[in-house]
């Protein structure tokens, strides 16, 4: 009878199979060898058993990533902080990070922008909030104003954080949004965002200001000191605009996002934009002229009539082959720039493109020129406005030397 229940499996009533390898492993205790057999035996049982789900969520843990999500509103709906919405969209945020692995580091509510950071484990993708979040908010949006067409100008956008600096960044240009727009006078001051809660200056409302402070210190109290210090001091202007086009969102107190016709830029083009100041492409277009005419040895090649035909020529291919690099704009719009002909420029690109020469001006760094301390105000924007054409005297000019 004892022989006969040692030879019985042994079942775990789930797994049918498990309980035939545990016979198995008991059967050929004979050695050694039979020995290291049953202990893989067992580590496939437990595998069986148990999954491989503990060792996922350990590497999860180590992968997870930190994202910017941006709703910007379609045009005419600029209401995101209207008091009938803002708090069932702030409690939807909250709800839809409430699942495993997901975090709701900041949030910001604009009247026409909505941002929020959170920490996502791996495995799970920004797609998912956005489901849980975008489609509800625009039937709210319609119900508040009963007007047919989209709510939103593009489903979301999605823009990583690399590393606890970038996001030390990201909640400071935050902060400042609301000043920036013209919504307040100071950061503290805006009501429809996390920042007064991460400060404790309002109720939490269900906001856990916790995963931010981990990031600024240990205790609650230093935490908050140390981010109302790193906040205290107002990005620049210059990093202001720069942050707007990349992200595609009105830069100052417009409501146009982005550049016209387009909307979130590369950092190459952003950075021109923002180093050319409130001037716009004329502006960028200004910029590369003078950095191409100091590179020929010609620094007022463009702005006046010296050198030849075929040297401003070139000048102006160079112009437009930086242009089409760094993502500024099209070949056309410099074409228009300069009221050109499109096939002519581009076949004085092609040419620029196959000399020597050329080629070392367009792959300088656009470091060099950024920190050239060049200034764009000024040129190429006069002959825009007169109508005449750079390098060419009109009739006006010819009667008014």
């Amino acid at each position: 009878m004892t022989a006969r229940a040692n030879r019985r499996p042994i079942r775990d009533g789930r797994n049918t199979g498990s309980a035939r390898l545990v016979r198995r492993s008991r059967t050929e205790h004979c050695g050694c060898c039979c020995l290291s057999s049953g202990e893989d035996l067992r580590r496939q049982i437990v595998i069986v058993l148990m999954g491989e789900q503990d060792a996922d969520d350990d590497s999860g843990e180590d992968e997870a990533a930190t994202w910017h999500l941006l709703w910007q509103a379609a045009f005419g709906r600029d209401c995101f902080t209207h008091p009938a919405l803002f708090a069932r969209i702030r409690d939807r945020l909250i709800d839809a990070h409430r699942s495993r692995g997901r975090q709701l580091l900041d949030y910001l509510v604009l009247p026409g922008e909505i941002h929020v950071v959170c920490r996502l484990e791996a495995g799970d993708a920004p797609e998912r909030v956005a489901r849980a979040f975008g489609h509800v908010v625009a039937r709210w949006v319609r119900q508040v104003q009963r007007v047919r067409g989209p709510v939103f100008a593009e489903p979301y956008r999605a823009f990583p954080v690399e590393s606890d600096a970038d996001l030390r960044v990201l909640v400071r240009i935050l902060a400042w949004r609301p000043v920036a727009q013209g919504a307040c006078v100071t950061p503290t001051h805006h009501a429809q965002g996390a920042l007064r809660i991460t400060l404790g200056l309002s109720p939490a409302s269900g906001f856990n200001a916790r995963p931010l402070l981990n990031h600024f210190g240990e205790s609650v109290i230093g935490a908050r000191a140390s981010l109302r210090s790193w906040i205290a001091r107002r990005p620049g202007d210059r990093d202001l605009m720069r942050w707007a086009l990349v992200h595609g969102v009105p830069h100052g107190r417009t409501r146009t996002g982005g550049l016209p016709g387009r909307g979130a830029v590369d950092h190459a083009a952003a950075d021109l934009f923002a180093a050319a100041g409130a001037g716009g492409l004329d502006a960028v277009l200004g910029l590369l002229e003078k950095w191409v005419a100091l590179c020929l040895g010609k620094p007022t090649l463009l702005s006046s009539y010296e050198g030849s035909d075929a040297l401003r020529s070139r000048a102006r291919a160079l112009v437009a082959c930086l242009a089409v690099r760094h993502g500024v704009c099209a070949a056309a719009a410099v074409a228009r720039h300069y009221g050109k002909a499109k096939a002519t420029l581009c076949e004085q690109m092609a040419a620029c493109r196959s000399r020597a020469e050329d080629r070392a001006i367009l792959e300088m760094p656009l470091e060099r020129l950024l920190t050239s301390g060049l200034d764009a105000p000024g040129v190429g924007t006069a002959a825009r406005r007169s109508g005449g054409v750079p390098g060419r005297r009109g009739k006006l000019d010819k009667e008014n030397p």
